[in-house]
């Protein structure tokens, strides 16, 4: 009894030091060496406190033998298990802008000339399904998150057992069906840990061996029991979940999930604590899981909280028998040749619809950067709901294997609103139809109510690098008040001496059929016919005096019509479109060719002969400072024949992006101001974005506009109109909203345009 009393303290001794020290909490294996375990929680943006922990446990020198994380964690630690550095990681998400990755923003060049209009169209897009409107599961797809850990881990892609890693890894999901917690250790890395990540709402639940898997956070977001399993004897944590919220903190539906989440996470962060020997917690409590915005902050929490944890990370260091294996810098993947195509699930888009959007040649090298424009071309199509690839060898290269799963719905209700000073008001309501009648096929009808009532209608077959077609059928109506000498200029008008401007009313109703080929997203040639009715009239003016030996215009009723033809034309268009952006553009080239032949027409004014008429128009955007760049343009057009017919010259005057026919926009003039056969005009922009989508404009134009300037030689003189405006812009929700104060140094033409949501 003496004995034991006498023993008392040396026991409590014993019993405070395995207490205190997290180093001793594990014996060395016999004859072996200590292997340590790392869990790495989720937390999205918050996630990224693991690199600056990662970077303390390497500077400690501290061998990690196995990872296991879930969602951010998981894919900070896939990455770190393949061999990249905690430098490394740091470059890598320092380059990266996770909004619009998160966001699925997809450049304007991965989308053809048909997707950029409809992109630049419609406020709203909502899902129409048995006549019933629904909303879209998720944010994002996840496409762009995808293509950067493909190209990020394609120096293990032929890695299936995770175990092979450099370190050995896993990573948790959870079964939305089953409810049951997933533990992936094998397959492909990329696919795995995107399960592991798909958070409800903010990305779409993903297909991995039959299983519909959902964020691992949902059930398991420390996995510190597994790490535990796969051998580890000692286990270093990063805990970068947050506790439950109060009633201020939940601003967003994100955190309000998460919060639900947390309920049953939280509990179990107690006994998972205790169960980890090194447990590192940054302090990140303020930041949401959506600030990836604050990248550095977050990163530098990291270290902090790991530094905290230096001593014990340096006595385990000591250890272990073994120091960690210096790691190489690894290149990420530049170019890469795909001798093999394999594609499933495209069950109604057929293999050279597929092919056609990624445009990439067999057994040739490509650049992983076009290898990804191929794949945001098939994304930008809205088709696929996901677009899973695997990059696999196969001796002589590497299989891509593309799997697809189509978007099951396939009818939208789209929504737009619009004013400006032409159209007035509008409000746009377009039903939307993919596989209409044809397999890569597209309908659409725009309804636009308002002021001026028009439709336009649109079906288009898409057949990537073979030649597609289409068919467009649109009517348009405006009416502007225009000057009554410009009026008489190019019509039989009476005369009068006590009007100065005259009401023009315009209807157009357009009908054509074209065959077009993209060589890429970008550059585009059509080929087609056109049937165009055009009406030019104005309420009967009863007391004006007849032209001597002129026919006066034939009066309908209350109207007196000007022009009432049906004309018959081909037509061939060129475009390169590499713009940005169609409003704004930072940088991009753009052309614009078109020419047609009329051949035939129901001849309403008696001098129609057969004419041509060619235009052209061209420009460049380039940043010459941070948020500040410039868009030059320069353009022209000419009519070829002697015909008579003056309603399809060009008119210049007013302020827009989306006009008919050959209406030209000029500041400094009203709409429909300066008419011409022929004319050249130059135009530039300096735009100032002073605030996030907020800008500030000045812009100038130069024209010459008269009739066969050019073969009078006067399109090469000084230029006879200008125009100047100042204007600011606001990049809403529905489109931009814009104001631009214009004026002209050759007359009384000052005025304010407005404009507000997308052109139609």
């Amino acid at each position: 009894m003496k004995y034991l009393n006498g023993m008392r303290p040396i026991l409590v001794f014993c019993l405070l030091m395995l207490a205190v020290s997290p180093a001793c909490a594990q014996e060395v294996p016999p004859g072996g060496d200590l292997k340590v375990g790392l869990v790495l929680s989720g937390g999205g943006a918050k996630g990224l406190a693991h690199i600056g922990a990662l970077r303390v446990i390497e500077e400690s020198g501290v061998r990690i033998d196995y990872i296991g994380g879930t969602s951010m964690g998981a894919i900070v630690g896939a990455l770190y298990a393949s061999g990249y550095s905690a430098r490394q990681l740091d470059s890598l998400f320092t380059s990266k802008d996770f909004t619009r990755l998160i966001q699925d923003n997809l450049p304007r060049s991965a989308k053809t000339f048909y997707e950029k209009e409809d992109s630049e169209r419609y406020a709203l897009t909502l899902p129409f399904t048995d006549f019933r409107i629904s909303f879209p599961p998720a944010l994002s797809g996840g496409q762009n998150i995808y293509n950067e850990l493909v190209r990020a881990l394609y120096h293990v892609k032929d890695v299936e057992d995770f175990s092979q890693l450099p370190i050995p890894f896993f990573c948790m999901a959870t079964d939305v069906e089953t409810g049951e917690e997933i533990l992936l250790d094998h397959g492909y890395l990329p696919e795995a840990i995107m399960a592991s990540g798909t958070f409800p709402s903010l990305f779409e639940p993903a297909e991995v061996d039959g299983r519909i898997l959902i964020d691992g956070g949902v059930l398991n977001n420390y996995p510190v029991d597994e790490v535990r399993q796969k051998g580890a004897d000692l286990i270093i944590g990063v805990d970068v979940q947050h506790g439950l919220r109060d009633r201020e903190s939940l601003l967003s539906a994100t955190e309000i999930l998460l919060q639900i989440n947390n309920y049953r996470t939280v509990g179990n962060m107690v006994q998972k604590r205790e169960k980890t020997d090194i447990y590192i917690k940054p302090d990140i409590d303020e930041y949401s899981v959506i600030d990836f915005n604050l990248r550095d902050t977050i990163i530098s929490a990291g270290t902090l909280a790991a530094k905290g944890q230096l001593e014990a990370l340096r006595q385990v260091a000591a250890r272990q028998h073994t120091r960690a294996p210096r790691r190489q810098i690894l290149q990420v993947a530049d170019t890469i040749v795909i001798n093999r195509l394999l594609i499933t699930g495209n069950n109604n888009y057929t293999r050279g619809y597929v092919k056609g959007k990624l445009r990439l040649d067999l057994a040739e090298p490509i650049r992983f950067d076009k290898l990804q424009q191929g794949i945001s071309n098939l994304s930008a199509t809205g088709n696929f709901k996901t677009i899973r690839y695997k990059l696999v060898s196969n001796g002589l290269g590497q299989d891509l294997i593309l799997q697809l799963q189509e978007n099951p719905t396939r009818t939208f209700i789209r929504i737009g609103a619009h004013y400006d000073d032409l159209y007035k008001s509008a409000a746009l309501i377009n039903l939307t139809k993919k596989n209409f009648l044809l397999d890569d096929d597209v309908g659409s009808l725009d309804v636009i109510l308002g002021d001026n009532l028009r439709y336009n209608a649109e079906y288009y077959v898409d057949k990537g690098f073979y030649w597609s077609f289409g068919i467009n059928s649109r009517y348009n109506a405006f009416d502007q008040e225009v000057n009554y000498n410009l009026l008489r200029s190019n019509f039989a008008v009476p005369l009068s001496s006590n009007i100065n401007n005259i009401n023009l009313e315009v209807t157009d109703f357009t009908n054509q059929l074209y065959l077009q080929t993209v060589l890429q997203e970008e550059f585009a040639f059509a080929l087609g016919v056109e049937h165009k009715h055009l009406k030019y009239s104005t309420e009967t003016l009863n007391d004006l005096e007849e032209i001597p030996g002129e026919t006066p215009p034939p009066a309908t009723g209350d109207r007196l019509f000007f022009e009432n033809s049906n004309y018959y034309s081909t037509f061939g268009t060129l475009k390169l479109d590499t713009y940005d952006d169609r409003y704004f553009p930072t940088r991009g080239l753009f052309f614009d060719g078109d020419f047609h032949f009329y051949i035939l027409s129901s001849d309403f004014g008696g001098d129609f002969k057969e004419f041509s008429i060619a235009k052209a128009r061209m420009g460049a955007a380039f940043p010459v400072a941070p948020r500040f760049s410039v868009n030059l343009e320069t353009e022209g057009g000419f009519k070829l024949g002697t015909s008579g017919v003056s309603t399809l010259d060009f008119v210049l005057g007013g302020y827009g992006s989306s006009t008919i026919n050959n209406f030209i926009p000029f500041l400094g003039y009203d709409f429909l101001s300066l008419p011409g056969n022929s004319y050249v005009k130059a135009y530039a922009r300096a735009d100032w974005e002073f605030a996030q989508k907020n800008h500030l404009m000045f812009a100038a134009n130069y024209s010459n506009v008269a009739d066969d300037i050019f073969r009078t030689g006067e399109w090469f003189t000084a230029p006879d109109y200008s125009g100047y405006g100042l204007g600011y812009a606001w990049e809403s929700f529905f489109g931009p909203v814009q104001v631009m104060y214009s004026w002209s140094p050759e007359g009384d033409n000052n005025q304010f345009f407005f404009s507000i949501g997308y052109w139609f």
